[in-house]
């Protein structure tokens, strides 16, 4: 297989069309031609991850956040982006991103991150694109049997990858849960629209204080707040699995390397 036949299952599965105008998605490093064996699969574009590649014999690293996302006017190994794009070269190992528009995918991260805290059923979009009802950001589903908050969240914490901060949750721990809202990575901006849909939980990430505050006092849904990187990380296994279902005759491994950038809490 080359690179370009790896390519074109993951941008099948997340067209780069979808992502959003400031995004940053598709090849960022590697010859289009070169033979491709493995595949790891990981959250971050870091150095940990480019060590775990090279360790593990990897040609391509399928990321979901973008290493440039502002873009660069040099790639000098000056700074760990440019460390790390010279690492890449020299190994001869290629970098792709699909990030925004794997978010929106069917199934896309928030569909993964559904799945690892309980949803069970049909998965809706929380935010639904107005030409495809299947596709968009977040996703609303119910749990297979009503629960309260707090055993919800000890689901949640489970399911999902530990990290230092673990899960925080805002509401009476024993509110009735049915209905569950989740969006992978930063969500706070789909606050509204969870609060319309009318779902007892919210699960996402990198909620602030003042609107999550305001959101609550309003009599919104419970709130649940995990890491970052741990509500993007169960996608990656979905990612695979779409390489290893499509006749794509490579190895696919997803990364276990904690990225979140919390490495203690206190």
């Amino acid at each position: 297989m080359t690179l370009t036949n790896v390519i074109e299952v993951l941008e099948a599965a997340y067209p780069p069309a979808r992502a959003e105008s400031w995004d940053a998605v598709g090849l960022v490093s590697g010859d289009p031609a070169q033979p491709v064996r493995r595949v790891l699969f990981a959250v971050d574009p870091v150095a940990v991850v480019a060590e775990e590649a090279m360790e593990w014999g990897a040609d391509l690293i399928v990321t979901h956040h973008p290493l440039y996302l502002r873009g660069t006017t040099s790639v000098a190994a000056t700074t760990p982006k440019g460390r790390l794009v010279h690492t890449l070269i020299k190994n001869d190992i290629a970098l792709y991103t699909a990030h925004t528009n794997a978010d929106v995918a069917n199934p896309g991260v928030s569909d993964a991150l559904a799945r690892a805290v309980g949803l069970a059923g049909d998965l809706v979009p929380l935010q639904p694109f107005p030409d495809d009802p299947w596709r968009g950001l977040g996703r609303i589903g119910e749990l297979p049997e009503p629960t309260c908050l707090g055993d919800f969240a000890a689901l949640a914490a489970k399911g999902l990858p530990r990290t230092a901060m673990g899960l925080r949750v805002a509401g009476d721990l024993a509110r009735p849960v049915t209905r569950v809202a989740v969006s992978g990575g930063a969500g706070d901006s789909l606050l509204g629209t969870a609060k319309a849909a009318g779902v007892d939980v919210f699960l996402t990430a990198d909620l602030r204080h003042h609107p999550a505050s305001e959101f609550v006092e309003s009599g919104g849904p419970a709130l649940i707040d995990a890491a970052h990187w741990a509500t993007e990380w169960p996608w990656l296994d979905s990612a695979a699995s779409i390489l290893r279902e499509s006749g794509v005759t490579v190895e696919t491994r997803v990364s276990a390397t904690v990225t979140d950038a919390w490495t203690r809490g206190y």
